[in-house]
């Protein structure tokens, strides 16, 4: 039985014996140094600590509950009343010019992404204004923006197939999954979505969705669950292409990335202070012009339209009505009530659905969306962050509650978009506020402009998605992957190419699985290491080194090196126990074979440094170890004249049972051995 209780003593002797590693060979230069860990009983006052609070009788519930109306979690889970009570002049202005600015971009970008969806336009809208009122009071960065995007509106198209009432609904569900993912603190799921996992399902996105957009700009029709048979499918319909709307739509996008890119020009002085007041006003207008563009062009090709419509000579599919005015807030539908079809006006037949089955068809997308769209806006954080601490639960919750509050008014999903944000960042927002002005001006645009809105050519809007899109396709991230670890593009070329080829969520749950076999492949094949050394008395013994934690997918492999090398050798091996913090049950049932194995052979096994956690998973089987902690201990146990090999041999029994050499021994002995 081990008596690693005693190990405190390590912990109180103030001195280390200067003589002890004299006992080794001096003379060599090359040597191993091994600091041992803290002991057991520092590890078991840690645990007496804990055991106090368990044997508290205030439930962890009651405990919960009071740490809930804390001064500080109140600040932590309402922001607002962070910076609220310090709001001023210079805040509001800032905060009014920048979310009028992002407000222009937002009405044309949400007209638009309801395309994506297979929504009508107005659904855009109704879930623009919702998010951002509920991230004034919830959200912890200023410059996310809470509305449509490229990956959400994919996304729901792909689970919800066009229909507006799955779409709420899984806007609605996935909201109270996020909340419930907040409240467990599951925000760490997302690290299980790696860097090149993400790349590559964001540039497929980006693919997808400029795809879907396609047919709006040359005129085609087109179907197909997988980029693909998108394609596929438009080719087939090539000879009805229309050509005033091809030639506007790209038209459209050479113009929009013409004013993106003006937005870099200034002119006179790079110093600003050197600038007279005309060169300001110009830039001002170029900034403007180039962060408005969105809005620009839109209101610029409708104001052409409406001429060329009242003339009747207007060659280009327009959006259609949109109905005035706010939505009616109701709980998302939870049934689908079955329609008959039209075959005259082209309107399909609508199956009804129950609330079972609208949840069966959503399927992974209840799981999928949540987590892609917690990445999505965990990245528009980190970009803005500036060093401070992201609080990856807060954001959840504000996420959760905007998109059950969308739901409410049959809005879609919604999320923080990276774009749009930046808009934000770079029209000067200073506080959350700026989702309070863009949210009033999608509201005032719902009751004050949807009649023109009616004109919007569709090949404008699909110009503004691609443009916006295109550059979502990371592949600058390419050749700093190949620099720095080739085996990162497996994973990130696999997303990239299973979300184009096959249906979204099976593409990303299979890159997501690739990448963890990954992890798991390396975490089956530690490094070991493998050094013969002797002792100041001639004694030797073979070292062994493994870089990382026993668990079932690596334990066999470093037992198959051990037992090989105990078969080649019947010199005593001690495995050095440092950086193993972790072990799992299997681990001890094979750590177990390899004592019994040893011990059949009459050859010794020492674990030098074994952390206390791990001997109890070890001893959980009554697995009989050789355990020593100090030089010392390692010393004496390394000496043949020790004829019982089964006993567990601690450190500390030879300092307290032996002689005075119990007072050299410290919490920092160091292991000096010189090489054979």
């Amino acid at each position: 039985m081990s008596t690693l209780e005693n190990e405190v003593t390590f912990r109180k002797q103030a001195e280390v014996n200067q003589n002890l590693e004299a006992q080794f060979d001096s003379s060599s230069t090359d040597f191993i140094l091994i600091t041992d860990h803290r002991t057991s009983k520092s590890k078991s006052l840690e645990q007496l600590e804990a055991s106090k609070e368990s044997e508290n009788p205030e439930s962890c519930c009651s405990r919960y509950a009071r740490n809930i109306f804390r001064k500080k979690t109140l600040l932590k889970r309402l922001p607002f009343l962070t910076w609220l009570p310090h709001y001023n002049r210079q805040d509001c202005i800032g905060d009014l010019i920048a979310g009028f600015t992002v407000g222009l971009t937002v009405i044309p970008q949400g007209l638009a992404y309801s395309g994506v969806v297979g929504l009508p336009p107005e659904y855009g809208l109704y879930g623009s204004f919702m998010g951002c009122f509920v991230y004034v009071l919830l959200g912890t960065c200023k410059d996310s923006t809470i509305g449509s995007t490229a990956v959400a509106s994919l996304m729901t198209f792909q689970f919800a197939q066009g229909s507006w009432q799955r779409s709420v609904l899984l806007t609605f569900l996935t909201g109270i999954i996020e909340l419930l993912m907040a409240v467990f603190k599951l925000g760490c799921l997302v690290e299980f979505v790696s860097g090149p996992v993400s790349a590559g399902f964001t540039s497929a996105v980006a693919l997808i969705v400029s795809t879907s957009q396609m047919r709006s700009m040359l005129g085609v029709k087109s179907d197909g669950g997988s980029f693909l048979a998108t394609w596929i499918s438009m080719f087939r319909d090539i000879e009805n292409v229309r050509v005033a709307d091809t030639c506007l739509g790209f038209g459209c996008v050479v113009l929009l990335l013409a004013m993106r890119s003006l937005g870099k020009f200034t002119i006179g002085p790079r110093d600003e202070s050197r600038r007279n007041g005309f060169q300001r006003v110009v830039n001002t207008v170029i900034k403007f012009l180039s962060t408005s563009r969105n809005a620009s062009v839109v209101i610029l090709f409708t104001v052409v339209t409406m001429y060329l419509d009242a003339n009747g000579t207007n060659p280009f599919r327009l959006t259609g009505n949109i109905p005035k005015g706010m939505p009616t807030p109701s709980l998302p539908p939870f049934s689908i009530d079955p329609q008959p079809g039209n075959e005259t006006a082209g309107i399909p037949a609508v199956e009804g659905q129950t609330f079972p089955e609208m949840v069966q068809s959503l399927g992974y997308g209840l799981v999928i969306v949540p987590l892609m769209a917690l990445l999505e806006t965990m990245s528009v954080c980190k970009a803005f962050a500036k060093g401070k601490q992201i609080d990856i639960t807060q954001e959840m919750i504000a996420c959760g509650v905007g998109n059950i509050a969308t739901s409410l008014f049959s809005g879609y999903r919604c999320n923080g978009g990276l774009a749009r944000s930046a808009v934000n960042n770079a029209s000067g927002c200073r506080t959350n506020m700026s989702n309070l002005y863009i949210g009033i001006i999608v509201v005032l645009a719902l009751n004050f402009l949807t009649e023109y809105f009616a004109f919007i050519p569709k090949a404008v809007l699909a110009a503004i998605i691609i443009s916006a899109v295109i550059f979502q396709v990371q592949y600058q991230v390419v050749t700093p992957m190949w620099r720095s670890k080739r085996s990162d593009l497996v994973p990130g070329i696999l997303a990239f190419v299973t979300c184009l080829v096959l249906p979204l969520e099976i593409g990303i749950m299979v890159a997501i699985g690739v990448n963890l076999l990954f992890i798991l492949y390396y975490a089956a094949r530690p490094k070991v290491t493998l050094e013969q050394l002797e002792t100041q008395q001639g004694i030797r013994f073979v070292k062994i080194t493994p870089d990382r934690c026993l668990i079932f997918p690596s334990v066999e492999f470093v037992r198959n090196m051990v037992l090989k090398l105990g078969s080649k050798s019947t010199l005593p091996v001690v495995i050095d126990c440092t950086y193993i913090y972790a072990a799992d049950f299997t681990a001890a049932k094979v750590i177990s074979s390899i004592v019994d194995d040893f011990r059949r052979r009459q050859q010794k096994i020492i674990f030098f440094n074994l952390k206390p956690s791990v001997v109890s998973v070890f001893e959980g089987l009554n697995t009989r170890l050789v355990l020593c902690y100090n030089t010392h201990a390692l010393n004496q146990e390394l000496r043949p004249d020790e004829p019982d090999l089964s006993r567990s041999v601690d450190s500390l029994d030879h300092a307290e049972s032996g002689n005075g050499t119990s007072e050299c021994v410290s919490m920092a002995s160091t292991l000096s051995l010189a090489r054979s």
